[in-house]
């Protein structure tokens, strides 16, 4: 390979839990990671300056259709910190959304190294609704997060595609906690789980995340809890979307961030960089489900976690008995219990399926979250020699997927990234149910949720199929008896009537 195996050598976390009026602005929150990052490679400022290729986490504020207009924050994110560290990259990109992005921009700039368009990267990202939402509640201003530069557009990096169709979003479907309850809700079914101890095992699978996030220094809740603290209902625990009480939901009001380098063999030992330090992605893959939650085959199990999983298994040589660390996307539990179902892993495998705690205890820093992850990797692997990590990424809707295999080994196959587009033309192939917009008549639940404000229930939500086995999405209605029959009674395969609903935009779905 001549010197262009790629080599992440340096990596960063900070975690900022002071007063949100002197909080870091998210510009401070990605530099303080890159030189974090720049110290653990020991290369320091004059080497971090030294970056040709900078790619940075799209902020969840710039979301399509965020109302956090509010805050202000940079308009071109790579631009402000490649200001700030004192570096002129020939290449920055900033993301759009999806918790997939961290390990898609490892493998993209592991691709850029070997193809010698990279020798010195940073992908970094970043954090700050914790301290930007007490800013606005509290009236403390912004003053010292304003920008002094006009920017222009930054150039964009991975899919603008919504994670959501309009049909979709009018009845609910636009908010990962309104979501994963409905993937939770059929998988539980498919199981042939009661409600009682679906919740029993929800707790048994997290209470462990929890204990591995008392351990990690930067993890935003340091806290362990017991299965029963997680699933029992109160008023510090509260239902937000049946089944999941808050303690089982990602965090992503944290001020958190975390950056790694990536490097050329050659440049790394230019810089001098001790190979101690090397960490190499031996294997990697990048691919989306069906994109809009609709046309799923199911809501029960993912093909791009599972082919994504085994592509990077397979162009690294291991098998998953060979694997010594495993950092699964977490954002809810069935992200874990899909993913463990599609990779081959039980949820009690003796190895645990965290090495940060997970996005609720470690802290769900929006799309940044496996960067924390492979951070941490880096750090298990340097310490014992010949061991290989997984990690999971995940964005959207269970939709993007990205898998990446680390080990601090040197690879004895040349880094060669199989093109997204083989994984994906299988996966567009699949079968998948038609979708109706306007269903009417005998219908029955596919799976469902109920979503909670602080005063309760508010709104029931069912994807269903209607007599012509057609699937649809609509709201039930809001009467306290129908939702708490809801949350009581296993649902899913109950009949009743879809019809159009009195605001003619929103389907009803009454329960027989």
């Amino acid at each position: 390979m001549d010197g262009v195996t790629p080599v992440l050598i340096g990596a960063g976390q900070f975690s900022y839990r002071g007063d949100p009026g002197t909080s870091p602005s998210p510009t401070s929150l990605l530099k303080i990671a890159a030189e974090r990052a720049a110290i653990d490679a020991g290369i320091g400022s004059a080497g971090l300056a030294k970056i040709d290729s900078l790619a940075v986490a799209g902020f969840t504020i710039d979301a399509p259709g965020s109302t956090r207009g509010a805050i202000p924050h940079s308009s071109n994110p790579p631009a402000s910190l490649a200001r700030d560290i004192g570096a002129n990259p020939s290449w920055r990109v900033y993301s759009h959304m999806g918790g997939d992005t961290p390990q898609k921009l490892i493998n993209v700039l592991a691709e850029r190294i070997v193809r010698g368009e990279t020798e010195l990267g940073l992908a970094v990202g970043c954090e700050f609704l914790g301290s930007a939402l007490k800013r606005l509640t509290k009236g403390l201003g912004f003053d010292d997060w304003k920008e002094d530069l006009d920017l222009p557009e930054p150039e964009r990096i991975g899919d603008p595609r919504p994670g959501v169709t309009p049909y979709e979003a009018r009845h609910g479907l636009n908010r990962p906690i309104n979501i994963y309850p409905m993937f939770e809700n059929a998988l539980r079914a498919r199981d042939r789980r009661s409600i009682a101890d679906h919740q029993a095992r929800l707790g048994q699978l997290f209470s462990p995340f929890t204990r591995v996030a008392a351990k990690n220094p930067e993890a935003w809740f340091s806290i362990e809890r017991t299965a029963e603290d997680l699933v029992t209902v109160s008023d510090r625990n509260r239902m937000v979307g049946f089944p999941y009480p808050k303690l089982l939901n990602a965090i992503m009001e944290v001020d958190q961030s975390a950056g790694v380098i990536i490097a050329s063999e050659r440049k790394a030992r230019e810089l001098g960089v001790p190979e101690d330090k090397w960490v190499y992605l031996h294997g990697c893959a990048d691919a989306s489900d069906l994109w809009f939650p609709l046309d799923r085959q199911d809501f029960h199990s993912s093909p791009a976690m599972r082919l994504t999983g085994q592509k990077a298994l397979e162009m690294a040589g291991v098998g998953l008995s060979d694997i010594d660390f495993i950092d699964l996307y977490s954002c809810f539990p069935v992200a874990v219990e899909i993913g463990a179902e599609e990779l081959g892993l039980s949820l009690d495998d003796p190895r645990g399926l965290t090495v940060t705690g997970g996005l609720p205890y470690a802290g769900g820093p929006g799309n940044n979250y496996a960067m924390h992850s492979i951070a941490v990797m880096m750090q298990k692997l340097r310490a014992k020699a010949g061991a290989y990590g997984l990690v999971t990424a995940n964005g959207w809707y269970l939709t993007k997927q990205s898998t990446g295999v680390y080990s601090a080994s040197k690879p004895k196959a040349p880094f060669r990234r199989e093109d997204p587009g083989v994984l994906q033309r299988q996966i567009d192939a699949l079968p998948h149910p038609v979708v109706i917009e306007t269903p009417q008549g005998e219908a029955r639940i596919e799976t469902y949720t109920v979503v909670h404000r602080r005063e309760g229930p508010f709104m029931g939500i069912v994807i269903g199929r209607d007599a012509d086995d057609r699937r649809f999405v609509a709201v039930t209605p809001n009467d306290p008896a129908t939702l708490a029959r809801l949350e009581q009674v296993e649902q899913v395969g109950r009949t009743g009537r879809v019809t159009q609903g009195p605001d003619g935009k929103t389907n009803l779905f009454t329960p027989d």
